[in-house]
């Protein structure tokens, strides 16, 4: 667990006093040395200023993922989310954090018109957030924006494999690279977005050796999600590792299950107030003695 210490002192930069130095672009990607990351950088999702204040000791980088369609907003996919969704909940993580790189997804339609429409986006998204970084999703097709954006002061992180945006064309949440084809053309895709500048990127949904050799052979880190335990990293999302959903990807491990007791909690305090239990002389105001 990080430990903080407090500096006091101020500055145009940082005009508020923060209790440790926050992880940078150059930090993040400079962990990787020779090929490796000796210690794998630890990513989570957040979406909350609270779940962030929670998460941000313990990680490098916080996600703010358009997969908060589905786990905030209930919606059936990544496809529906908006520019101003991504910026409301970024700039709350953003607020909640100290310590760790936060990056914002780009959503769907926000990017992929042109380099041109991207950095209107991605700028916005920075400007409004606080956020250090983007992230969007495309390989090959993709690498001319994330050229375009990196040249422009816009760190990007990379998505390839199983892309959830594109999940109407991939005809649904299926593992990649099942194929020799389709594994080379993953590999390319990483290849292509991490010669045209992403600082890191992340490969999610894809067999083991497909991700084991994209992460030996390209120079920015690799995080996985649902590919290999030798990748220079891993991301989940928060609310699934948790176990505050009963369903969850097979590549999830469930770290806890707040679903059941956050259940057990509320059944007990529905009980309390019909039987008028709650709220006791502690939990109300009486006159003063």
């Amino acid at each position: 667990m990080s430990t903080f210490t407090l500096d006091t002192a101020t500055s145009r930069a940082t005009p508020s006093p923060v209790p440790g130095k926050r992880m940078t672009v150059p930090g993040l990607k400079g962990r990787k040395v020779d090929g490796r990351t000796e210690q794998p950088i630890v990513m989570l999702t957040a979406y909350t200023m609270r779940m962030a204040q929670l998460l941000d000791p313990h990680c490098d980088l916080l996600l703010v993922g358009d997969s908060l369609g589905q786990v905030i907003y209930g919606l059936p996919s990544t496809v529906p989310v908006t520019l101003d969704m991504m910026c409301a909940h970024g700039a709350a993580v953003v607020r909640g954090s100290w310590h760790a790189l936060v990056a914002v997804d780009m959503p769907f339609g926000s990017y992929e018109g042109s380099p041109e429409q991207a950095f209107a986006s991605a700028s916005r998204v920075m400007k409004e957030t606080g956020c250090a970084a983007v992230k969007l999703e495309g390989g090959e097709a993709m690498a001319p924006t994330v050229r375009f954006l990196s040249e422009r002061g816009i760190p990007v992180i990379g998505h390839v494999g199983l892309t959830p945006q594109a999940v109407n064309a991939l005809g649904g949440y299926g593992a990649r690279g099942r194929n020799q084809a389709e594994a080379a053309k993953i590999k390319s895709d990483a290849s292509a977005v991490a010669q045209a500048g992403a600082f890191c990127i992340v490969v999610e949904g894809v067999l083991e050796d497909v991700a084991t050799g994209i992460a030996g052979a390209v120079e920015p880190p690799v995080i996985g999600i649902g590919a290999s335990a030798e990748c220079d990293g891993q991301v989940l999302v928060t609310e699934d590792m948790l176990g505050l959903f009963e369903r969850t990807p097979r590549f999830v491990k469930r770290y806890d299950d707040l679903a059941t007791r956050i259940g057990s909690a509320v059944e007990t305090y529905a009980g309390e107030v019909r039987n008028r239990s709650f709220p006791t002389p502690d939990q109300t105001y009486r006159p003063k003695a």
